[in-house]
C-alpha cells in the first residue's frame, strides 16, 4: 500500500465493503436479488482496482513477503475455519463430508464465502511483484503483457483464480504504472448518473464480466466520488475510519454474519428486511472492530496480522 492513505479511496473502500456485508446478510439479500445483483456488479471489482492501485511493489522482497505473509496468516485461519462451520452449521453452501483433501482444496485452490477476496489478492500481488521486480530491460508494455498472460495462466491452466477478477486488479495496476491520479481517472461528475441508470435498467449488464459490467463499475466510482465533497466532515471522518480498516471487516465479519441469522425470527414482522439490515450491521461492523480491539488488548495482533496493533 502507499505509505499517505487517500481520503477518496478510504471512503470508496468504505462504501464497498458495507456493501458486501449487507448482501452477505442471505435474510436480506434474499428478499432483493436484483438489487443484490447489481451491487455484485460493481461491488467486489472496485476492490479489486483499487487493490491494484494501491498495492506497493517498490519494498525490497524481504519486506514484501511479510506484507503478504501477514495477510496470508488471518486467510489461512480463517478460512480454514469457515470450511469447517459450513461443514457444522445449516449454510447455504454446506460441506456434507468434511475431510483434510476438502480443506486444503478450499484453502488453496476454490476458497468459500468472502475469503476468496484475499486468495486473489495474495496471488495476484505476488506475480504483480515477481514481474515487474524482475531485473530485465522490459518496456512497460512488454511486463503488462506477460502479467497478463500470468494471470490468464492461473485461470485457463491451473484454475486458481478468475480471470475477470485477476484483469480487474491488472486495471487498476495499469492506472497505478501510467501515473494518472484515480480521481483523474474516475472523473466524479454528476452526469455519470445518466448511462449508469440506462446500463442498469437492462438485466444482460449487471454481470462484472461483461462490457455493460466494467462501465457499470467505472461509473460508480465516478458517481460515488462526485458524492465525496458532499458529506459533511463527520461522515467523512467515519467512512475514513472505516475504510483504513477493511481488513478487519472483511476477516471478521463472515462471524457475526453467521450470528446475525439469530436475529431473523426475531424481527421478522418486518417483511422489508430493513430493520434487520440495520441491526444485522450495525453488529456485525461493531462486532468485527471489537474484535480486533480485543485482539490488541490481548496481544494477539502480532500473531495474526504481524502489527502491535490493528486499530
Amino acid at each position: 500500500m502507499t505509505g499517505k492513505r487517500i481520503d477518496e479511496i478510504d471512503y470508496l473502500k468504505c462504501i464497498f465493503i458495507l456493501l458486501m456485508i449487507a448482501f452477505h446478510l442471505v435474510f436480506f439479500s434474499e428478499k432483493y436479488p436484483l438489487l443484490k445483483q447489481w451491487v455484485y456488479t460493481f461491488h467486489m471489482p472496485a476492490f479489486l482496482i483499487i487493490s491494484g492501485y494501491l498495492m506497493n511493489i517498490t519494498k525490497r522482497p524481504r519486506l514484501f513477503l511479510h506484507s503478504i505473509g501477514w495477510i496470508l496468516v488471518p486467510y489461512i485461519i480463517m478460512e480454514t475455519g469457515y470450511v469447517i462451520m459450513s461443514a457444522i452449521l445449516p449454510v447455504r453452501d454446506k460441506i456434507d463430508n468434511l475431510t483434510i483433501g476438502i480443506v486444503l482444496e478450499k484453502l488453496f485452490l476454490h476458497p468459500m464465502g468472502p475469503y476468496w477476496y484475499l486468495h486473489t489478492f495474495l496471488l495476484c500481488g505476488l506475480c504483480y511483484y515477481l514481474v515487474f521486480g524482475w531485473k530485465r530491460p522490459w518496456r512497460f508494455s512488454s511486463r503488462l503483457i506477460v502479467l497478463g498472460l500470468v494471470y490468464a495462466g492461473l485461470s485457463e491452466i491451473f484454475h486458481v483464480v478468475s480471470l475477470p477478477n485477476a484483469l480487474y486488479f491488472l486495471a487498476g495496476v495499469i492506472i497505478r504504472r501510467s501515473g494518472i491520479a484515480f480521481t483523474d481517472f474516475f472523473h466524479p461528475s454528476a452526469w455519470t448518473i445518466i448511462p449508469l441508470v440506462w446500463l442498469s435498467l437492462d438485466t444482460n449488464n449487471l454481470n462484472r464480466f461483461t462490457l455493460g459490467g466494467v462501465a457499470i463499475v467505472y461509473l460508480i466510482i465516478c458517481i460515488l466520488l462526485w458524492f465525496y465533497p458532499m458529506l459533511s466532515s463527520g461522515i467523512k471522518r467515519m467512512a475514513s475510519y472505516i475504510g483504513s480498516h477493511t481488513l478487519i471487516l472483511l476477516v471478521f465479519s463472515p462471524l457475526f454474519t453467521m450470528c446475525s441469522k439469530v436475529l431473523v425470527s426475531v424481527l421478522s414482522f418486518d417483511s422489508s428486511g430493513l430493520c434487520f439490515l440495520i441491526i444485522a450491521m450495525i453488529v456485525t461492523v461493531g462486532g468485527s472492530l471489537g474484535m480486533a480491539w480485543l485482539f490488541d488488548r490481548c496481544g494477539i495482533s502480532p500473531y495474526f496480522f504481524g502489527k502491535k496493533h490493528i486499530l
